[in-house]
């Protein structure tokens, strides 16, 4: 059965999480203001996307999938000292290669930055290439920063490690608050100061990440002997493994990046600002049981326990379904309120809401998938099976890239952006599928039909609700005037519909954490 304090930790890292995304909400509301939705604000997430696909290879992503096993494994064989020893002969290597790759980077951009393209946009390219310039060196902080949060985590120390994010948002909107004061400044010299104030961001995370280390009795001192041993071999051999697939899914990332540059001036930036809306529920309920599930399902697999491992597999998609599927159909049905109460205003405006709203209620649709993939990846990469979500992954790219090429060539240009959103969705349905497909070939049964019932009360619920809010949001509009207050009323009218009708229906977070726990 999975352990007692499994929920705990999801909740810990769930509410630590939920923190660093209300920040992110209120930076996400200062930047749309200050920055708008237009070409300042797409060179910016073009640039910034960099170092987000090196801390995905490197940090949180395919390095701290293949270390955290081989980590957990020692630290339930041989104890503290030997796995600390394998933790810093990793990092050391992490850093000098991450180190290496931000050097040739940067000789790359201040080269492209005096030879652009003849198609290319004077303006364009050249804050460009200043923000990827200001913003590869956060390439290294970020990446430390985020395998600290991996060794913590196997350890078992979830508040440090949740509460790391809230540095950067902080900063970030220090940064914003400070551009108010200056109204006068232009849009680009505002973008380059928010990179600044990310990069000094980016060094406070790893510094508080490595300080944390090393009171939890992992020191972050470099180590440069040890790196030929035969645990460190499987954790980069792993890496590769895992990093195809994540490298893959940045591929994929950029080109649906370019893909969105082609569809209209407007659609990166646009797409961007749906995703990181999509990405409060998914991060606070998604990530929090992900974050948890590897160093738990690590643990059972260390000492053999596979019933323990499919107790806390069962129990973390029933009640990330519970949370996740509410979530999704009230972002679905107020998508456009949403986006109007956090973004609109100042150099965003209403055109911007109406498409980013668009998009964001195709991503809702997805939200459940997104967080189920969210569970099944960790349940192969703990039994040390990196090659099977890699060729999941592989294969839904593929078909991710080929919609997204037919949503520019054949869908008109203001619906090209939900296009790519409703590409996404459906390759994380059928990434799921294949996911739970390759369980069953790989483990025999999970139970999965146990819960079956369970998940479609929720559903139901969920669906009601929906219909509820839908018929009920009209109406308050008439009454109260305000935005802000009614979306804040049919979002408790909602939340009380959908709790009446799971206790109606027998179903419910905790009592479905018990019957995990009796199975």
């Amino acid at each position: 059965m999975a352990k007692p304090g499994f929920l705990r930790h999801v909740f810990t890292m769930g509410g630590l999480t939920a923190v660093s995304r209300v920040l992110g909400l209120v930076r996400e509301m200062m930047q749309s203001r200050l920055i708008g939705a237009g070409v300042e604000q797409s060179a910016f997430t073009l640039a910034f996307a960099i170092p987000n696909m090196a801390r995905k290879l490197f940090g949180e992503g395919a390095l701290t999938a293949a270390f955290v096993p081989v980590f957990k494994g020692e630290l339930e064989t041989v104890g503290i000292e030997k796995a600390a020893r394998l933790a810093r002969a990793v990092v050391t290597m992490m850093i000098l290669m991450v180190g290496a790759m931000v050097s040739i980077a940067l000789a790359v951009t201040f080269f492209a930055s005096f030879h652009p393209p003849q198609s290319a946009d004077p303006y364009r390219w050249a804050l460009t290439c200043k923000l990827v310039g200001i913003l590869l060196p956060y390439m290294l902080a970020i990446c430390a920063a985020a395998f600290g949060m991996g060794v913590l985590n196997a350890l078992g120390h979830f508040k440090a490690a949740g509460f790391m994010p809230a540095f950067l948002n902080i900063l970030w909107i220090c940064a914003l608050a400070v551009l108010c004061l200056f109204p006068g400044l232009s849009v680009s010299n505002r973008i380059v100061f928010v990179a600044g104030a990310i990069l000094v961001g980016g060094f406070s995370q790893m510094v508080f990440m490595f300080v944390c280390m090393a009171r939890a009795g992992v020191s972050p001192m470099p180590l440069f002997s040890g790196w030929g041993g035969e645990k460190v071999r499987l954790v980069w051999r792993n890496t590769a493994i895992a990093a195809l697939g994540a490298g893959a899914i940045q591929v994929n990332y950029a080109l649906d990046q370019l893909l969105g540059q082609l569809a209209a001036p407007w659609a990166a930036s646009v797409i961007g600002y749906a995703e990181r809306l999509m990405d409060l529920p998914l991060g606070v309920i998604g990530v929090a049981f992900g974050t948890v599930l590897l160093p738990t399902f690590a643990g059972f697999f260390a000492k053999n326990d596979f019933e323990g491992a499919r107790g806390a597999l069962l129990s973390s998609i029933k009640n990330l379904l519970f949370l996740m599927l509410p979530a999704a159909a009230g972002l679905f049905v107020l998508a456009p309120d949403v986006t109007s109460a956090i973004y609109e205003g100042g150099a965003f405006d209403s055109e911007a809401t109406l498409r980013v709203s668009r998009a964001l209620a195709v991503y809702a649709i997805g939200l459940g998938f997104f967080g189920i993939q969210k569970s099944f990846v960790p349940w192969f990469q703990s039994q040390n099976d990196m090659k099977t979500p890699l060729r999941v992954t592989v294969w839904t790219v593929l078909l991710n890239a080929s919609l997204n090429i037919a949503a520019v060539i054949f869908l008109p240009q203001e619906w090209r952006h939900v296009g790519l959103a409703a590409s996404t969705t459906f390759c994380a349905a059928v990434g799921s599928a294949a996911l739970l497909a390759a369980a069953y070939r790989r483990n025999g049964s999970l139970g999965l039909t146990a819960i079956a019932g369970d998940i479609a009360k929720i559903l139901f619920a969920a669906v009601m609700m929906a219909f509820a809010v839908n018929y009920l949001k009209p109406l308050i509009a008439k009454v109260i005037d305000n935005g802000y207050i009614s979306l804040a009323i049919i979002m408790t009218v909602g939340a009380v519909v959908y709790a009446s009708l799971a206790l109606l229906l027998g179903v419910g977070f905790r009592r479905r954490q018990r019957a995990a726990a009796k199975r």
